[in-house]
């Protein structure tokens, strides 16, 4: 009997999509029960989104100050305090997931699939590797309990909100480890889309040439009503803040729509855009590598076309 427990992310005030791909993904285990757990302070809302989420069996909410800011390493100890009678545990493979359940892995001595893209049966994945090049098949040994895994959420739709569990609340268990003290979250005040779930993309390259020029993608993008991206090469230039890399290294996303400016289509890039449904690529090289994915391409400079293209629209 499968028994699994997803750990919910959440941002303090909303559900993360990637929490309703997740319980999406564990569909394909074919459990008896899927539990959720939501950590924080003040969750009635986001308990009742997970609630709401095709599947799952009860939303367990621990509520706690001391779990507001989501650190991994106080997290992690409630996670295995939780564990017991689960045979697998679930997170989005997303920063916050990436970082938290290997920490858990470790307090559990158990070892972990990661980027999981398809569900073979209750043990046995697939997941990418060697960029997106290649897919691997991966059985998790019968001695090892629980199954820990990240899921990849740009392989799964998002669980419908159809489903009606009971929630229940749980008392904090473990104790903080103290070695971690949050300071502060910094980061950009876009007004767009959030770039992991955002259905339409608009990202730029490194010839996009400066944080000022890179303003253009900006502008494209509130005409459609889309979220922004960039490259590596862009973020490494200073012309935009890492959290908008789409990539291997960056944010692996599947919008319905990927318009990539001035991106040349190295194969990290590639590997974060794969799942999107339409990619539309602009760049003056005709030869560049991002042609050869794209669904629609348009050769020519980038300054003169994307105002061409916003007036249009």
């Amino acid at each position: 009997m499968a028994k699994v427990l997803i750990i919910a992310e959440h941002d303090g005030r909303s559900l993360s999509p990637a929490t309703a791909k997740t319980v999406q993904g564990a569909h394909g285990l074919a459990a008896d029960v899927i539990d959720v757990v939501v950590f924080g302070d003040a969750l009635d809302a986001i308990a009742q989104d997970a609630a709401k989420l095709a599947g799952v069996t009860c939303v367990r909410v621990v509520e706690d100050a001391s779990l507001a800011p989501a650190l991994a390493s106080r997290l992690a100890p409630e996670v295995v305090a939780l564990s017991e009678g689960y045979t697998h545990i679930l997170a989005p493979s997303t920063t916050f997931g990436r970082d938290l359940l290997p920490r858990v892995a470790g307090l559990l001595g158990c070892n972990q699939v990661s980027d999981v893209m398809e569900v073979v049966d209750a043990r046995t994945f697939k997941r990418p590797i060697y960029a997106g090049n290649a897919i691997v098949t991966v059985r998790v040994p019968d001695a090892i309990s629980p199954v820990l895994a990240t899921v990849r959420t740009a392989s799964f739709a998002a669980a419908a909100a159809s489903g009606s569990a009971k929630v229940e609340a749980a008392s904090a268990q473990a104790q903080d480890p103290g070695h971690t003290e949050y300071v502060g979250a910094e980061g950009s005040s876009g007004e767009g889309p959030d770039l992991s779930s955002a259905t339409v993309v608009v990202s730029g390259g490194r010839a996009m040439g400066s944080s000022e020029n890179f303003e253009l993608i900006g502008s494209l993008a509130k005409k459609l009503g889309a979220a922004v991206g960039a490259s590596r090469a862009a973020v490494d230039a200073g012309y935009v803040p890492n959290e908008l890399q789409v990539g291997q290294t960056g944010k692996i996303i599947a919008p319905d729509l990927y318009i990539a400016v001035g991106i040349s289509g190295a194969i990290q890039h590639l590997t974060g855009i794969k799942d999107a449904g339409t990619i539309v690529a602009i760049n003056k090289d005709p030869d560049a590598p991002i042609f050869e994915v794209a669904d629609l391409g348009l050769v020519g400079d980038l300054f003169e076309l994307l105002p061409e293209l916003e007036s249009a629209l």
